[in-house]
C-alpha cells in the first residue's frame, strides 16, 4: 500500500519532513522507516527525499542530522557511493551504441596492467593500514562498476534548459554511478560487530577511528570512479573532463537550526556542493541540476536519482512473464544495455523504478533546484558482455 505525501511535516521528537509531489509515489515501510529512524536519540531532523524507497532496516534516499553522535549504520556499507559525469570528445550524431559495446567489451575484472601500475600509486595516498582491506584487495576492486544499482552510462544531451549551462549538446558524456565497493562493507561489518547499531559519541577514539575509515572509504570511491571512466575511455578511444563527482552515501560535520552536529546522507545528494547529476533508471532521462542556494530544510540534500519502487525480490515474479531478458537489453529510446546477469537484469529493469520527471518536478516545485539540461542513454553498462548473457 503507498501514499502519496506533498511537503508533509510528520510530527515526532524531531523535525521530520517528506518532499513529494503529488505525482510521485511513496511506500508505506519507506515512511515508517523514516519515522523510526527519526526516533533514534540524538537525531534531530530527518528529511524523506522524492526517491524516498525502504533499505536494510534505515530508508534509501534520505538524510538526518544528530548532534554529539552519529550513527554508522545510517550511512550503511557503500560509504562514498556517488557519481561522477565526464564530458567526452566523442560526437554525439556519430556515436553508435554497437559500436560503443564491441569496442567496451568486459570491464568487470581488474585493471589491465598497463593502468594498473598508475592506480598502484594513487592507492598509496589512500591510509590503507587502518583499514579492515588488504591492499591486494583494493588493487583488485579499483576501477570495477560493482552489482546492485551501479552503472557506466554514455549519455548524449536530449535538451537544454538553461543556455549558460557547461554541457555540450554535441558531445558525448560519460556516467559512473558506483562506490568503495567491498571496502565500504568491510567498514560497516567491523563496527556493527563491535557496537551494533547504537552509533558513536562525537569526539571519542572510536568515533575517530571510524571517521578516519569512512574518510578513507570516499577517497576510495571516488578514485574508483575515476578508474572506471579511465578504462572506459581508454577502451572507446576518447579524452574526457570530468564535470563533476559528488557522494550520496556519508557522514559529514554540518550545522543546522543553530546546533552543530552530523549530516548523514543515505542516497541522498548534496546541495551545497555545486552542479549535480539525477538519473533515472537505465530506461529513462537522466538531468543536470542547479542546486538553489540557502534552502536548508531539505538537509542541503536532493533526491539521488529516481528511486526504487519495486523490491528486487518482486521484480523476477512482475516481469518474467512480460518481457524476455533480450528485451529488457534495449531501452524506450533504443539504447543497449550490457548485462550478463539475468537476475539483475530483471532487478534493474526500468519498470522497478519511480518516474525519473515526476522526482525532479517535485523538487523543482519545492524550489531546491533549477534545470540545466536532460540527457538520455545510448549505452548502459550493468555487468559483462552480451556474448556472456542467458
Amino acid at each position: 500500500m503507498g501514499t502519496t505525501t506533498p511537503f508533509q511535516e510528520l510530527q515526532h521528537a524531531a523535525q521530520v519532513r517528506v518532499l513529494a509531489g503529488e505525482r510521485v509515489w511513496l511506500e508505506d515501510a519507506a515512511l515508517e522507516q523514516l519515522r523510526i529512524t527519526a526516533r533514534l536519540p540524538h537525531i534531530r531532523a530527518a528529511v524523506g527525499l522524492p526517491d524516498l524507497h525502504p533499505g536494510r532496516g534505515y530508508p534509501v534516499g534520505a538524510a538526518f542530522f544528530s548532534v554529539n553522535h552519529f550513527y554508522p549504520a545510517l550511512v550503511g556499507g557503500d560509504i562514498g557511493c556517488g557519481m561522477g559525469l565526464w564530458r567526452t570528445d566523442l560526437r554525439a550524431h556519430a556515436a553508435s551504441a554497437s559500436k560503443l559495446e564491441k569496442q567496451l567489451g568486459n570491464i568487470d575484472g581488474p585493471l589491465p596492467d598497463a593502468l594498473m601500475a598508475d592506480a598502484q600509486r594513487q592507492l598509496d595516498g589512500i591510509a590503507v593500514a587502518q583499514l579492515p582491506a588488504s591492499r591486494e584487495m583494493l588493487a583488485a576492486s579499483i576501477g570495477t562498476i560493482g552489482g546492485g544499482n551501479h552503472f557506466a552510462e554514455l549519455q548524449v544531451v536530449d535538451e537544454v534548459y538553461d543556455a549558460d549551462a557547461d554541457i555540450d549538446r554535441k558531445r558525448v558524456h560519460l556516467l559512473v554511478h558506483s562506490g568503495s565497493r567491498g571496502l565500504g562493507g568491510a567498514i560497516l561489518r567491523e563496527h556493527v560487530e563491535r557496537f551494533g547499531h547504537a552509533g558513536l559519541t562525537a569526539g571519542s577514539g572510536d568515533a575517530r577511528v571510524y571517521l578516519a575509515q569512512h574518510d578513507a572509504a570516499l577517497d576510495f570511491a571516488c578514485l574508483n570512479r575515476i578508474w572506471i571512466a579511465r578504462r572506459i575511455l581508454q577502451a572507446i578511444r576518447a579524452e574526457a573532463d570530468l564535470l563533476l563527482d559528488v557522494s550520496h552515501n556519508h557522514v559529514q560535520e554540518a550545522e543546522f537550526g543553530g546546533e552543530c552536529g552530523f549530516l548523514h546522507r543515505k542516497g541522498a545528494t548534496p546541495s551545497d556542493q555545486g552542479v549535480v547529476m539525477i538519473p533515472g533508471s537505465r530506461g529513462d532521462f537522466s538531468y543536470l541540476v542547479r542546486p538553489v542556494a540557502g534552502r536548508d530544510e531539505a538537509l542541503f540534500s536532493l533526491a539521488h536519482g529516481a528511486g526504487r519502487k519495486w523490491s528486487r525480490s518482486d521484480c523476477m515474479g512482475r516481469l518474467a512473464h512480460k518481457y524476455r531478458s533480450d528485451e529488457l537489453r534495449r531501452t524506450r529510446f533504443g539504447s543497449t544495455v550490457v548485462c550478463n546477469d539475468k537476475e539483475l537484469l530483471y532487478e534493474e529493469a526500468p519498470q522497478a523504478y519511480k518516474d525519473v520527471d515526476s522526482v525532479v518536478a517535485a523538487l523543482v516545485d519545492a524550489g531546491l533546484v533549477t534545470l540545466l539540461a536532460r540527457l538520455r542513454p545510448i549505452l548502459t553498462y550493468k555487468k559483462g558482455g552480451l556474448a556472456a548473457c542467458c
